[in-house]
Formats: C-alpha cells, sequence, structure tokens
C-alpha cells in the first residue's frame, strides 16, 4: 500500500527511512506545541484550545503535503506569523483574537485562488537557480541559529548576541547550553559514521543525558528561567477546550473593523507567508535534489495548495498562519523523500493531543542539536554557487540573501534583499536581458513593502 500511494522505489528509499524521517521532522517541531500557544493566549485565548487546534491543523496540512504531493515536507503554525498575531494584530491595533482569525482565513482563502491560478508556482519558478541555492543556503544558517538560541547557547549581549556565560545559573540554563554542545558532538559522530537515524538519535540521547542530569541534582528545574522538568507527566488533555475557538473566526463584530487596516493585516500575513512557504520549499527542495534541471519543483502546485488548506483550516480550527516549517529539513537529512515522511509527522501531530505533555517535555537543548546540525548539512550547498567574476551579478544577490536570513531572522527579507539587489545588479551592469518579467514585479513589490509596510 504505502508503495502504491507514496512511490517509495520510485525515490530510493524504504518504510523504515520515511518513519524515522518523520519522527525525526516530528521531534524537532514538537517545540510549536508548546510554544503557540503561549504566545496566543497573550490574546485571550484558551491555551489547550490553541495546542489542540495547532495539532489538528498541522495534521491536516501536512496530511494533504503527504497526498496531495507526496512530498516530505511538514507545516504548522508558522512561527513570527502567531507572534504578528498576538502582538501586533491583537494587542498592538486593539482587535479581537477572532478578528484576527478571521484575517488569517481570509489569508488562506486568498492563498487557495493564488494556488490554483499557478500564479505562486510562476513566483517559484521565476527565481533563478543560484538564488534557490543561496535561499537554500541561508535557511540552513537561520535553522542553527533558531537552535543556538533555542539551546540557550546565543545570547543577548553588548554585541546583540554573544555566548552564554555556562557559569550563571550552570544547574538550569548552564547545564541546558551545556548538554546542547554535547549533543552537537554526538549528533555529528553518529552522522559522521553513517549511522541511519543519527539525528533523531541524538535528540534521544541528549534528552536522556538531561533526564540524569535531573536524577543527580546538576539540572535543577527553575520555571522563572523557562527551565522545566525533563520528565513527562501523564495527564489527559480537556477536548472540550476546543470548542471555545473552532469557528470563532466567523464570529466577528464588523462594525469594528477599520477596512482598510483590516486589508492591510491581511496582506502582512499574506506576504509574509508566501515568501516564507516559498522560501522553505526551494531550501528544503533543493538539498534534498528534488528540483529539476531547471531549478523547478515539479510538484509544487499541489504543495503550495496543501499549504493554503492547512492555514484554512487553522483559522477555523482556532490558530495562526499555518505553514510549511523549515525544520521539515531534518527530516529530509535523515533521509525522507516522499510523502511518508509528512504523513508520520502529520499522524504524530494527531496523537499529541492524546499526549501532549509527552511531546512538549522535549527540551528545547535536545532538539536544538538537530537543527544545528542540519543547518550544516545545508549550508554545504554554498559550493554550487560560482564566484567567477562573470557570474558575480548571480552570486553577490545569493550572498545577501545568506546574510540576511540570520541576521534579520527572516527567511522572507533574505528572498527580498536577494531578488532586490539580482534585478538591480544585473540591470546596471547590462545584464538585463537575463532577468525574466516577473522577477521586476517582485522587486518592484518589495521595494513597496519596505516604503508602506
Amino acid at each position: 500500500m504505502f508503495e502504491k500511494v507514496f512511490k517509495l522505489k520510485n525515490n530510493n528509499t524504504n518504510v523504515k527511512t520515511e518513519v524515522m524521517a518523520g519522527i525525526t521532522t516530528f521531534m524537532t517541531m514538537a517545540y510549536i506545541l508548546a510554544v503557540n500557544p503561549s504566545i496566543l493566549s497573550a490574546t485571550g485565548m484558551d491555551p489547550t484550545a490553541v495546542l489542540l487546534a495547532t495539532a489538528l491543523a498541522s495534521f491536516i496540512g501536512t496530511a494533504a503535503m503527504a497526498l496531495m504531493a507526496n512530498l516530505p515536507f511538514a507545516l504548522s503554525a508558522g512561527m513570527g506569523l502567531n507572534a504578528y498575531m498576538a502582538y501586533t494584530v491583537c494587542l498592538g491595533m486593539g482587535y479581537s483574537w477572532q478578528v484576527a482569525l478571521l484575517a488569517v482565513f481570509v489569508e488562506g482563502l486568498i492563498f487557495v485562488v493564488l494556488s490554483l491560478t499557478n500564479i505562486r508556482e510562476a513566483i517559484f519558478n521565476a527565481i533563478p537557480l543560484s538564488l534557490k541555492r543561496g535561499v537554500s543556503v541561508g535557511i540552513g544558517l537561520f535553522i542553527a541559529f533558531i537552535g543556538l538560541q533555542n539551546a540557550g547557547l546565543c545570547v543577548d549581549g553588548a554585541t546583540l548576541v554573544e555566548l552564554v556565560d555556562f557559569t550563571q545559573n550552570f544547574s538550569s540554563k548552564g547545564i541546558s547550553a551545556l548538554l546542547c554542545v554535547i549533543g552537537v558532538l554526538i549528533t555529528a559522530a553518529l552522522y559522521i559514521k553513517n549511522v541511519k537515524g543519527s539525528i533523531l538519535i541524538g535528540i534521544v540521547a541528549t534528552w536522556g543525558l538531561g533526564m540524569l542530569c535531573q536524577v543527580a541534582g546538576i539540572y535543577v528545574p527553575n520555571p522563572e528561567l523557562g527551565c522545566y522538568s525533563l520528565f513527562p507527566t501523564m495527564a489527559w488533555t480537556d477536548f472540550s477546550k476546543l470548542g471555545t475557538t473552532v469557528g470563532q473566526c466567523f464570529k466577528v463584530d464588523f462594525s469594528a473593523i477599520k477596512p482598510l487596516e483590516f486589508v492591510v493585516v491581511i496582506f502582512a500575513f499574506l506576504f509574509v507567508d508566501i515568501f516564507d512557504t516559498l522560501g522553505t520549499l526551494i531550501g528544503v527542495a533543493t538539498k534534498a535534489n528534488m528540483l529539476d534541471e531547471e531549478g523547478r519543483l515539479p510538484k509544487i502546485k499541489p504543495a503550495l495548495l496543501a499549504d493554503s488548506i492547512g492555514t484554512t483550516a487553522g483559522a477555523m480550527l482556532g490558530t495562526s498562519t499555518v505553514t510549511t516549517f523549515v525544520e521539515s529539513a531534518s527530516g529530509v537529512a535523515a533521509g525522507g523523500r516522499t510523502g511518508l515522511t509528512a504523513m508520520v509527522t502529520g499522524v504524530l501531530f494527531l496523537l499529541s493531543m492524546f499526549f501532549a505533555p509527552i511531546f512538549t517535555a522535549i527540551p528545547s537543548f535536545a532538539t536544538a542539536p538537530a537543527l544545528i546540525m542540519v543547518g550544516f548539512l545545508m549550508f554545504s550547498g554554498i559550493t554550487e554557487l560560482k564566484f567567477e567574476d562573470d557570474k558575480l551579478t548571480e552570486t553577490i544577490p545569493a550572498y545577501l540573501a545568506i546574510l540576511a536570513m540570520p541576521l534579520f531572522y527572516s527567511i522572507s527579507e533574505g528572498i527580498s534583499l536577494g531578488i532586490i539587489s539580482y534585478v538591480v545588479l544585473n540591470v546596471v551592469t547590462g545584464k538585463a536581458k537575463k532577468v525574466t518579467p516577473l522577477m521586476y514585479v517582485l522587486a518592484v513589490l518589495f521595494i513597496l513593502k519596505y516604503i508602506f509596510l
């Protein structure tokens, strides 16, 4: 059955590899089940309801990706977009969370239309191959940076970011950061030895070491510093809470909505989601060698449609914009090549509703080594960029995209600068013929975004 549905042999993979890859992807994404309720609860939403909505929307979007596109990409509530909804739309502009969910729902419908009319596919195909490779490398650095932050290795400092002081709060923050370093070395050693499932083994091993440290009294939970017990607690989830958010996006007071401001909110959701999704698909697909000779992803249309379905379903259930996760790269790095990887991840999201305390107990310092190693694997794509003088109009925009993603903490900002610089540099150096009409349109739109948004 799996062979018939997911074409495993055609993709040089097998059930065991795909299942391990799906579990790995889920393990690196499970943090969203804890983080999303924490962020959206600031709007007044019930945390348990948000967790259930997030898990359900993740399953729907990821299952759609698996069955419609047969790609190993997983979806969930996007980081950044959830913060925009909570802190800008609700707390900043004063809108209720119901109105914010309505904006997400409308954005999802627009996404569906754009996907069906090939506009998003055309955008993907218009981006030159060199820029796609740069995006892949940039996402790698971005993922690694997220890992460093999640583990507490990279912290705020006088130089904006700096290495954590291991001696300060050693029994909580310090030992967590140290365990991450050990986890990276374990994962790297396993990967070098070609051990199957090395990334997943690294996560479990790091978590296990943390548990041993807690038993020995080396690690001491400190909720005030965000360091909790590493041992999961068995408890059932209150499913009735989901009723407080389902369908609430349709129960709004339209008289309180300012039309022009509401359109801007929808556009902001739409803009970030489009290019975060495209950037993720480009980066992960490039690493998995899924692009054709012209740098196109053959299954891009159903992949984008699955993303749109996830967003629309998520808004109706009660969560912010659902998008393709960059952490999908961890499953690809573990060997995932088909929709079976995504389906396994989706099913685990569904099961997480019943065993949420177990999955949310996975500490950030245990998943961080996986993100850091995946960053390394995606960074290897930099060798495909050409640095000869006649290729600089290709390479410099790719470099700017790479630079922007981790430093500006945004995939879409990297794509913005990459596209603008690609068009400008090729035009001023007499190579305008290389630039497709759609690239001009995208460059103008990005420039207008910086002016008006």
